[in-house]
């Protein structure tokens, strides 16, 4: 299992069964010393049982970025109860390391497969991760994102960004 994934796991654990947050070591590797919006996602049985991320960095590092959202995602998801001690076995993890979003000038520049994205209009902000089950059309994929940021589907006066993920499961 990657050591990201791991992380993930362990402060799931850690925290659902003993209510603590793990710190990060003193010896930390260098590919978690950097900064990036990260998501973890939880499935059970093959079902999401929860994902919560950042787009962008909130945390000092990528370590801190998973603990806080791996946190999140089993005990904050507001579409599932917080997972229980006894869920635990059966859960799987993946962590998506996401790269900095960047505006496109049309959907040319997506494709469903390759790239997450961002859309957005004044306060209002939808994401969508690249690569899901059943999202596979750019139009599907925009279509969705605005209705997750609560933006009409037929309104086009928005701003598109893509993004990348490097995902470990």
């Amino acid at each position: 299992m990657n050591p990201l994934v791991v992380l993930a796991k362990t402060a799931i654990a850690e925290f659902v069964k003993h209510k603590k947050k793990l710190s990060a070591p003193q010896d930390l590797p260098e590919d978690m010393k950097q900064q990036a919006g990260v998501f973890v996602s939880l499935k059970k049985e093959g079902q999401l049982r929860g994902c919560i991320g950042t787009f962008l960095p909130t945390a000092k590092n990528i370590h801190q970025e998973i603990v806080k959202n791996a946190i999140a995602a089993a005990t904050e998801d507001p579409r599932f109860e917080p997972v229980r001690a006894d869920e635990l076995d059966a859960l799987t993890y993946s962590v998506d390391v996401l790269s900095s979003p960047e505006k496109v000038s049309g959907i040319e520049d997506l494709d469903t497969k390759k790239y997450g994205i961002i859309v957005s209009k004044g306060y209002q902000r939808g994401l969508l991760l690249p690569d899901l089950e059943g999202v596979d059309t750019v139009e599907d994929q925009i279509r969705i994102t605005k209705m997750k940021a609560g933006i009409n589907p037929y309104d086009n006066d928005v701003d598109i960004y893509r993004f990348t993920v490097t995902r470990y499961k």
